[in-house]
């Protein structure tokens, strides 16, 4: 008896500290709301974006810490990546990773191409130096050519740097969710910070509905 009472002693101080932590977090401090929503790319789901670079320190060393939480995402919420593109260098390893998505092989290479740049010091600043290196992992070395220089992967640039303009992202990486808020490492207060701003506003989404 003592044990379960011990037990629900523990159990609701647990739920007060949640209830407290969640009460700490407010728009203006850990996330920006943004004045004009953007529509989410499946609608009935609630969206979490993450905007990134294959190039950035900071989002590769956001990834062990990201991707489980995302393998464990609810049905209701949908996860979409999408590579910042600021010029140069960005807008290369943006069509890279268009590219993969289109191919379907995104996930499947995702992880090599960040320890290939972070790790092995590749530039991966062409598209025959990227497809050398996909080879290796699989990936058609002709078809990911043709793909890369297609119509369809110039329109997801286009699109991907509209809604970068539209989330107003001066940095990677960053997370928004449902286009309606905008937060990072930075303002959450460390990478697990950032998923616990995320799960309270993914809920609150949740209870809108």
């Amino acid at each position: 008896m003592r044990n379960l009472i011990l037990s629900a002693a523990f159990a609701g101080l647990s739920l007060l500290g949640l209830g407290a932590q969640a009460a700490d977090i407010e728009a203006g401090r850990q996330y920006v709301e943004l004045s004009n929503p953007v529509p989410v790319s499946q609608p009935g789901k609630i969206e979490v974006v993450e905007l990134f670079w294959y190039g950035c320190p900071h989002c590769y060393q956001f990834e062990p810490t990201l991707n489980p939480w995302v393998e464990k995402l609810p049905e209701d919420v949908n996860f979409v990546r999408i590579p910042a593109l600021f010029g140069g260098i960005w807008d290369v390893h943006g069509q890279l990773f268009i590219t993969l998505e289109s191919m379907g092989v995104e996930q499947q290479v995702h992880e090599a191409v960040f320890n290939a740049i972070h790790r092995e010091k590749r530039k991966l600043a062409t598209p025959e130096e990227m497809a050398e290196f996909l080879a290796g992992q699989g990936v058609d070395k002709d078809k990911f050519l043709s793909t890369f220089n297609s119509f369809a992967v110039k329109g997801q640039m286009a699109k991907a740097k509209k809604l970068a303009v539209a989330y107003q992202i001066t940095g990677v990486p960053v997370l928004i969710v449902n286009g309606k808020y905008r937060f990072d490492v930075s303002s959450s207060g460390g990478e697990q910070e950032t998923l616990q701003v995320a799960d309270h506003l993914i809920q609150q989404e949740r209870s809108a509905n």
